[in-house]
């Protein structure tokens, strides 16, 4: 069946509406209407009464008794519904239809009347992403074309006769005052009596597509750079008609045109990370006003570990301060939302937030983005997560080398080739298969930090027993080949695995966001910065191994003892920052603020306990070894 008759919302609508309305009406007169109907009605009368009202003079009696039937309609649905806003709009609504007032009065009466009911409508289930263009317009010339015409214009071989005629989609007027959701609501459940049917077997995705395409034509020639817009969100545009939206406003209207020519651009908007932050908060403070504290505390931890975090490497080359600024408000917000005693403090901490991601994402959108800003972030991601997997995995390395067991050396590769494997199977199976949020990201790599610190201690305090070679030569006598059998060597294996393990994946998300700020031409920048990384590793690794290998065996394992119990000293308080940002472990910050991100060091109060608690124990255990060894001696 051509895809006919879609946003004319002529009688045939009404009279749908008004039977499955009435049907429940007749039997309770309190019954809840169906909001989302009662927007529909109240689009098609602020777009079809032109057609019967003009200059204070009925120029379609037929139409004009029309709008008086479906706002009569509106009124009483607004009674049942017991809001008074609604019902005082609604009246006012149906008075002016009966006064002749201008088209423009009424169209402002139906906008704000249809703004209130989107008030109560339950929200929208929206689409992630529409199809491609292409894709788009072959569904409209398959479905649509022949009542619309190839270019949407209503004069397709079968609209002869049909009444009434298929809409002209390029027509801005009537564009202006229809809204992406009335179009998407034709599409899916069709207009009874008409040659309009639902097109339930069309998928969701198709839908929207249609519907968002539909919206576009009468916008053609509007498209280019759009800019930046952080009132105009995906929810708003699909929710609201142009006129709404710009209300009055020439700029707002030209942005509002543009994003209607080129929905795509909106939607790669609000799925950057920095769009994801916006539109969790905004979800944030919905629950907040429905006194979900809870649910408003979750949004607020998504806000920003799965949209916020993917972009601090990036903001932090162009501006660091900003960066520190939105964090910390993004973690002072999680307790306002909990908090229901002071509304108006969290609003203008909201506020705040929003004003600086809206700057933020203006430093990094893709036009502002340079080819050193990208080399650099590139760089700095890899380095600042590879790190500490390097040390680890070579400290264990040379651990083996130095007591003789090089042949073990196989279980320390398996363990760090089989995380590398496994990181890149995750991020597969996160972006094809299932949806990884950042807090469940947070817990693996808290929870793997705060393991593999300990075991870390543990060795680091074992191998400071052994500083004197006397004695390290004496242990791997008597126990070194023993003891070092498949099932502990198996355990370094799971060690390597772990400590990379939780870098691979966080950094293959690091690298997605900053691809998505990125133009496809500078790709081969951010790849530039990804191999200068794996070369500065590469002579880490070079330099250890070559003077560690030279270092005598007791200054060998003081020195590594050191390196490990200070890697343990890093992961205890990255693991409780990041069980922190997870919001598994609470946030008490320190007077002052300050942060030294590559340590692990960071002004809240557990963080700093769990890292004083390793300082203490190792500081206590080398006391009690000096003072056995004198003992001894």
């Amino acid at each position: 069946m051509p895809f006919s008759q879609l946003c004319t919302f002529k009688i045939h609508l009404a009279v749908l509406l008004l039977l499955s309305l009435y049907t429940v009406n007749s039997i309770a007169d309190t019954s809840i209407p169906d909001y989302r109907q009662m927007a529909q009605l109240a689009e098609y009368v602020g777009v079809d009464y032109p057609e019967a009202v003009d200059n204070g003079e009925v120029i379609n009696n037929g139409e004009y008794q029309e709008m008086l039937e479906f706002s009569s309609i509106l009124v009483e649905q607004a009674k049942s519904s017991g809001v008074n806003t609604l019902i005082s709009k609604a009246q006012m609504l149906e008075t002016a239809i009966l006064e002749k007032q201008s088209p423009v009065v009424i169209q402002q009466l139906c906008s704000q009347f249809r703004s209130d009911l989107l008030e109560h409508m339950p929200q929208t289930a929206l689409t992630q992403q529409l199809l491609p263009m292409t894709e788009t317009q072959s569904l409209f010339q398959s479905h649509c074309s022949a009542c619309h015409g190839t270019q949407g214009k209503g004069n397709g071989p079968a609209s002869a006769g049909l009444e009434p005629p298929p809409t002209d989609f390029t027509d801005r007027a009537r564009a202006l005052n229809r809204s992406i959701l009335g179009l998407y609501d034709a599409i899916s459940n069709g207009i009874d009596e008409t040659a309009m049917v639902a097109y339930e077997q069309l998928s969701e995705q198709q839908r929207w597509s249609l519907a968002f395409y539909a919206g576009s034509l009468a916008f053609e020639g509007k498209s280019g750079v759009i800019a930046s817009t952080p009132g105009l969100t995906l929810e708003r545009l699909i929710n609201h008609s142009p006129s709404q939206l710009a209300n009055g406003d020439s700029n707002t209207l030209e942005k509002v045109a543009q994003l209607r020519a080129s929905p795509q651009a909106l939607f790669s908007s609000s799925r950057s990370p920095l769009g994801i932050a916006r539109n969790q908060l905004l979800a944030a403070r919905t629950a907040y006003e429905n006194s979900q504290f809870e649910e408003a505390n979750r949004l607020a931890v998504s806000a920003y570990l799965d949209g916020f975090e993917l972009v601090e490497n990036s903001l932090d080359t162009r501006d660091q301060d900003l960066r520190k600024q939105i964090e910390a408000n993004m973690m002072a917000l999680r307790k306002q939302f909990r908090n229901t005693a002071d509304r108006e403090q969290l609003e203008t901490s909201l506020n705040t937030t929003l004003a600086q991601l809206d700057s933020a994402e203006q430093l990094l959108s893709a036009d502002a983005l340079s080819d050193a800003t990208l080399f650099s972030a590139s760089l700095i991601i890899l380095l600042r997560e590879g790190l500490e997997a390097l040390l680890v995995t070579l400290a264990l390395a040379m651990v083996l080398i130095r007591s003789d067991r090089g042949d073990a050396l196989k279980y320390v590769h398996a363990g760090w080739v089989s995380a590398l494997v496994a990181g890149g199977i995750t991020w597969w199976a996160a972006r094809s298969f299932i949806s990884i949020s950042g807090a469940s990201r947070e817990v693996m790599e808290g929870v793997a930090a705060l393991a593999a610190a300990l075991v870390l201690f543990y060795v680091g305090v074992w191998m400071h027993s052994k500083t004197h070679a006397t004695q390290w030569q004496s242990y791997i006598q008597k126990h070194v080949t023993e003891r070092l059998k498949a099932g502990t060597l198996w355990g370094i294996a799971g060690l390597a695995f772990v400590a990379v393990y939780r870098e691979v994946f966080e950094t293959v998300l690091f690298y997605e966001a900053l691809l998505t700020q990125s133009l496809p031409a500078q790709t081969p920048t951010i790849l530039s910065g990804f191999v200068v990384g794996t070369l500065c590793l590469s002579v880490i690794a070079w330099a250890m191994v070559r003077y560690s290998i030279k270092l005598p065996i007791g200054r060998f394992f003081s020195v590594t003892t050191y390196l490990l119990v200070g890697l343990s000293f890093v992961l205890i308080g990255k693991g409780v920052i990041a069980l922190q940002e997870a919001a598994i472990i609470g946030i008490s910050p320190l007077p002052i603020s300050f942060e030294v991100d590559w340590i692990g060091l960071k002004s809240t109060w557990q963080s700093l306990f769990g890292q004083f608690t390793v300082v203490v124990l190792f500081a206590v255990f080398t006391i009690h070894s000096r003072f056995s060894s004198v003992q001894r001696t």
